[in-house]
């Protein structure tokens, strides 16, 4: 799949985009996990490539990332995980940038992009890279069909925002509030501020950081956005269940709660639900 892909993705409905962290607890735990989560209704899976220092994670996803790296997770055996995924929707890879500085032997980001495409990755989300350094991985992007997606934050200023526009590709992660990532009890003020100054343009808007109940879903699109993201949700249920296939049936069960939120949610106007900040 292509980055074109990533984009359609979010064409008719908002999509529902599901984070699971590779090799947690195993690459063949991973596949079950994320053949689970396509037939509960996730349009775009955002697999996560794991990094001892995952600076916008929570403690939730910080300990699955212990959990894949102790479990001897490495750039080459993501690759290989994604080559055995058999499901038809387009895999997202959500990593941190040096390791990309790190991968092969010289040109070591185009090298990476280049693995990562002909693997069947279809997408990349880099969050600890500026967009003002981030010339070398879009042209690698572009050279090989790889969307390059970039996280707007509730503090980005709107210069900054254009810029990302300019050089986003596949979706736009729109983050619900400040932090890092991790479940919560409701929908932040924040993401509607965040959506309403954001411009219209040709690249949907996803919203993630804190999603974790239907109702969330649902009024994150009522809110304007075009697809809604969570992770540490499904992450817990990996953590808490004894057995891959009781995990596997944990997480098809949430994303198709998730998906049932956002295709509750009225786009014409329907008032938004209380919120906090």
């Amino acid at each position: 799949m292509s980055a074109d892909d990533v984009t359609a993705a979010f064409a008719g409905e908002p999509a529902l985009v599901p984070y699971v962290v590779a090799g947690d607890p195993s690459p063949e735990a991973t596949e079950a996990y994320v053949e689970a989560l396509v037939e509960g209704g996730a349009d775009v899976i955002e697999l996560g490539l794991p990094f001892s220092e995952p600076i916008a994670d929570g403690p939730t996803i910080q300990e699955a990332i212990r959990r894949a790296l102790d479990a001897g997770m490495t750039p080459a055996k993501y690759l290989d995980l994604v080559r055995d995924l058999d499901v038809d929707v387009p895999i997202v890879c959500m990593t941190y940038y040096n390791l990309l500085l790190q991968y092969g032997d010289g040109n070591e980001v185009e090298s990476f992009v280049r693995d990562a495409a002909e693997a069947g990755v279809s997408g990349l989300i880099i969050p600890d890279l500026p967009v003002e350094e981030s010339g070398e991985l879009e042209a690698a992007c572009e050279k090989h069909d790889v969307a390059l997606v970039f996280i707007v934050a509730p503090t980005t200023t709107a210069e900054r925002v254009e810029r990302i526009l300019e050089r986003a590709s596949g979706f736009v992660y729109v983050q619900a509030r400040m932090g890092t990532t991790g479940a919560r009890t409701d929908v932040s003020e924040d993401t509607y501020a965040s959506l309403e100054r954001l411009p219209d343009g040709e690249l949907p808007y996803a919203v993630g950081f804190g999603v974790s109940e239907r109702e969330h879903a649902r009024a994150i699109v009522e809110g304007g956005a075009d697809g809604v993201v969570a992770g540490s949700v499904f992450v817990d249920r990996i953590a808490e269940a004894e057995r891959v296939a009781d995990a596997a049936d944990a997480l098809r069960e949430k994303a198709a709660e998730l998906k049932a939120g956002i295709r509750d949610a009225d786009r014409d106007g329907t008032p938004k639900p209380e919120t906090t900040k």
